[in-house]
């Protein structure tokens, strides 16, 4: 397998995060955003993510970064703080090599050290890739939302797979 390096993201990625990004925008429904999204916004989003104390990691390959993955809050009141939702792109072409399974695997690794209990995964359906990554990691399936979402004039189901962080009794 070539190198490749996984390390936190700072800023200075946006460009190239936005780059792998905004095709999933502009060609998929694996996004539900509609416009694409600009640098500063991006560079925003990853200060937002470190602000919150929450992990944004790329992964590089000869220097160049081929995919990222984040994790952000599930949702905004108290008793979820122990929850995060999980998110992971790779840039056109990088797919079927592995990066995914070790951003995600570096990504849970981190949420465990940082004590969080659950991460879920919303993937838009269908996304089989996405679906036997997750899975290979653990998350099991436990939701299915039918045409939630709405993009290139059809309607779209989203599936959520989960992962128990929680150590073993002792």
């Amino acid at each position: 397998m070539p190198t490749i390096e996984i390390r936190p993201a700072t800023s200075a990625d946006a460009a190239r995060i936005v780059a792998i990004y905004n095709r999933y925008v502009a060609d998929t429904t694996i996004s539900f955003e509609e416009q694409p999204v600009p640098e500063a916004e991006m560079a925003e989003r990853i200060r937002d993510v470190a602000d919150a104390g929450l992990p944004w990691l790329v992964a590089v390959h000869e220097g160049e970064p081929v995919g990222y993955a984040y994790a952000t809050r599930w949702r905004a009141r108290p008793a979820y703080r122990h929850s995060v939702e999980s998110t992971v792109y790779l840039a056109d072409g990088a797919s079927g090599r592995g990066w995914g399974t070790l951003l995600v695997g570096r990504l849970i690794e981190q949420l465990r050290a940082a004590g969080l209990r659950t991460v879920i995964a919303g993937i838009a359906q269908p996304n089989a890739r996405s679906v036997a990554l997750h899975e290979r990691l653990g998350f099991r399936k436990v939701a299915h939302f039918a045409d939630v979402g709405y993009k290139f004039g059809r309607w779209i189901d989203v599936g959520y797979w989960q992962l128990s962080l929680a150590q073993e009794a002792q």
